[in-house]
């Protein structure tokens, strides 16, 4: 465990917590008002578009549940996205794929994917310049990662989203295909096959960019969630200040 933490070290790796329990606590009620000041203060304050990423059943849709919730207790105006977005006539056609009820090539159901985010987008930004908070359970760099996994051109793969809202911060639950494959409803939908989710692990880590923060997904829940809370108040802090918005993977 020492030497995974110490590889990612460069890519922002969150690793145990080293201070005793009450700085921490002390640290997120400073936060806490903090965020309140700042919202009522900055003309240019805006919500934070927070993503959660990782292999299937690294944890992220409990934790992003969690999360919400504790900002939601921090007066945070905040809510819980989630791609694919299965409400939509687009959402519908990608879930019958994913639960093996119908074929699609490849690149079509990359760009479906793609189309599902892209038709959110107007909806997203318009929240986030209104004040509120977003905690997305997978965004574009899952949709890369899973294509890319197929065979696809990495570069192909990034271009239907560019231009989509880029996040202010991208968590990345580290756990191995393995660990994961060991947990409850593994192998429910298609892609949760062992060798598969090795290589989508392969190609996430080369889209680590600064946005990303990675915890070690095979810690306790409450060491998870800690290190979550952390972070997001930072970051919800930081986009009231009026951080600007910016666009995914757009040439600077």
């Amino acid at each position: 465990m020492g030497s995974l933490f110490l590889s990612f070290r460069s890519f922002g790796v969150v690793g145990p917590l080293r201070q005793p329990r009450i700085s921490f606590r002390c640290k997120i009620m400073s936060s806490s008002m903090q965020i309140r000041m700042a919202g009522c203060n900055s003309d240019n304050s805006r919500g934070s578009l927070i993503v959660l990423e990782g292999l299937d059943r690294s944890g992220k849709t409990s934790q992003s549940h969690r999360l919400v919730s504790h900002l939601k207790d921090k007066g945070v105006s905040v809510e819980l996205w989630r791609f694919p977005d299965r409400t939509t006539a687009v959402g519908q056609m990608i879930s019958a794929y994913l639960a093996n009820e119908s074929e699609l090539d490849d690149r079509a159901i990359h760009l479906l994917f793609s189309a599902n985010r892209w038709e959110k987008r107007s909806l997203m930004e318009s929240k986030l310049r209104s004040g509120i908070s977003l905690i997305v359970d997978r965004y574009s760099y899952s949709g890369v990662a899973f294509s890319s996994a197929k065979g696809l051109d990495l570069e192909w793969c990034k271009a239907p989203e560019v231009g989509l809202v880029a996040p202010d911060l991208v968590i990345y639950l580290d756990i191995s295909a393995e660990k994961a494959s060991e947990r409850g409803g593994y192998g429910a939908e298609r892609y949760e096959q062992l060798e598969f989710q090795k290589k989508v692990a392969e190609t996430y880590h080369t889209l680590y960019d600064d946005s990303w923060k990675i915890i070690d997904g095979c810690l306790p829940v409450e060491a998870v969630e800690e290190q979550l809370r952390e972070l997001a108040l930072g970051t919800v802090l930081s986009c009231q200040k009026g951080k600007p918005l910016s666009k995914l993977w757009s040439v600077k």
